[in-house]
């Protein structure tokens, strides 16, 4: 029963509507006459389709609206009227421009609800930056805290920063909806990815800021818990963590070094740590000793935190995927099947993830404009016209 106006561009503008879409929400995705950006092909290519797109997009409907024009404008405000909530990642100032802010769309529909992803704020000294993913990851910290000791900066494998703002986008427009139920008004969100980041430095952000405590790149590795980490074994790797002492002394027993567990050097977790440099190179000779399969076997069976370091292959093959229905799949009409990871967030009642295809650009124009505005095919028919006519003037 809610409906998204979603102007969401590539990722930080269309995953919160994703997570949301998963939901049971109405999407309706506003594109320009050119589409989202992240239509492009060369972005993870696939059969000819964006993979960026064809994940992000999945159970949305495109309706391709010129704001720019006041006609286009008007439909966009029709469509307001009958909506819930409204989403952008645009630069700070265009919402102005386009004449689509918050205080425009408040007098138009007292009850909508408008989020916007931006970089770092609509205000202040670095909103008008570039905000792309990795700038954002490197900017927050993120970057200094990844990767391996004494090597160069790494990235998190996935857009973390871009991810982060559709998250807590979806997060916050949850919250709008649940206060409008209590007060019948919508309100302003405004979610700044530098924002978003800084929170997900969690600990590593309280120690600096309390402590002064700058961490390092750790690898695989945890500051204050040895063993944890990656250790490899005879045919791969395999991460091993024990925090509390009772799964240290069952792992000693699992390596068949039982007298570590009484060692000095390796009595408790903070000797343990101040020793890393003995400790550690000690265990990756132990596990070097056997298969990847084999040490999980025995770790599991004694009950250590353990598991495989596993690549995609093997990651999707695991059991709980199939259980709990992680992969969900749609027919598209130009790359085929497509099968992507699916909803996270099961509630009794939902049923299996919807999954219909991401759309094709301006797919849906006219059923929306026909279903929702009441407008017959005519007049859909003669606004299309007179989109015609601006782009191909007579004597041009």
């Amino acid at each position: 029963g809610v409906r998204i106006l979603e102007l969401g561009q590539i990722i930080a503008g269309t995953y919160g509507c994703q997570v949301l879409s998963d939901l049971g929400d109405e999407l309706l995705k506003i594109e320009p006459q050119e589409g989202d950006l992240g239509r492009i092909p060369s972005v993870a290519p696939y059969k000819g389709q964006s993979g960026l797109f064809l994940t992000f997009n999945r159970n949305k409907q495109s309706v391709v609206i010129n704001l720019k024009s006041e006609e286009g404008r008007g439909l966009f405000y029709d469509l307001v009227k009958i909506s819930d909530v409204v989403l952008d990642n645009f630069r700070p100032g265009v919402l102005e421009r386009l004449q689509i802010d918050y205080d425009t769309l408040n007098k138009i529909n007292p009850r909508i609800i408008q989020c916007s992803v931006t970089g770092f704020g609509g205000e202040g000294e670095y909103k008008d930056l570039p905000a792309l993913d990795l700038n954002i990851q490197a900017i927050s910290g993120h970057m200094a805290i990844t990767g391996e000791p004494g090597r160069p900066p790494v990235r998190v494998g996935v857009p973390l920063a871009d991810i982060s703002g559709g998250i807590y986008s979806s997060k916050g427009i949850l919250a709008a909806l649940f206060d409008r139920e209590r007060t019948g008004k919508g309100r302003r969100i405004e979610i700044s990815m530098f924002d978003t980041m800084l929170h997900l430095l969690t600990y590593m952000g309280t120690m600096w800021l309390s402590n002064g405590e700058v961490p390092q790149p750790p690898g695989s590795a945890h500051d204050y818990s040895v063993p944890w980490q990656a250790f490899a074994t005879s045919d791969g790797y395999i991460v091993v963590a024990t925090r509390q002492e009772g799964f240290w002394r069952k792992l000693c027993v699992v390596l068949d070094h039982p007298e570590l567990a009484d060692d000095p050097l390796y009595a408790d977790n903070a000797t343990r740590v101040k020793n890393r440099k003995v400790v550690v190179p000690r265990l990756e000779e132990i596990f070097r000793t056997r298969t990847t399969a084999d040490w999980l076997a025995r770790l599991r069976e004694a009950d250590v935190p353990a598991a495989p370091v596993n690549n995609l292959d093997a990651a999707f093959a695991e059991p709980p995927v199939a259980e709990r229905e992680m992969i969900v799949e749609y027919e598209h009409p130009q790359a085929g099947k497509v099968r992507l990871p699916g909803n996270p967030i099961k509630m009794a009642g939902m049923g299996k993830t919807i999954s219909r295809p991401a759309p094709m650009l301006d797919e849906h124009t006219d059923a929306v404009l026909q279903a929702l505005l009441n407008l017959s095919a005519e007049e859909v028919a003669m606004l299309r016209k007179m989109v015609e006519d601006l782009e191909n003037p007579r004597g041009a």
